[in-house]
């Protein structure tokens, strides 16, 4: 008997993530507007024993409006 690929989904698992993905689109909330104002990345890199390491730092800022109920 084969050794199964632990990086191989199988069919199931990934049509069950696609539907969640899907559902989620479905069923989020979008009486909200966000806008990004900024975003800031650090990068750095670094020698250590094990060799080469990039130590990264993502801001992001958003402003986020919400929009009123009773409009259409």
């Amino acid at each position: 008997m084969p050794t199964p690929d632990p990086d191989h989904k199988p069919l199931a698992r990934s049509l069950g993530e696609f539907v969640g993905h899907i559902w989620r689109g479905v069923t989020g909330d979008v009486t909200r507007e966000r806008h990004e104002v900024s975003r800031t990345v650090e990068e750095e890199e670094r020698e250590t024993e094990r060799g080469k390491v990039t130590l990264r730092r993502t801001t992001i800022e958003e402003i986020e409006f919400e929009k009123d109920r009773s409009e259409p």
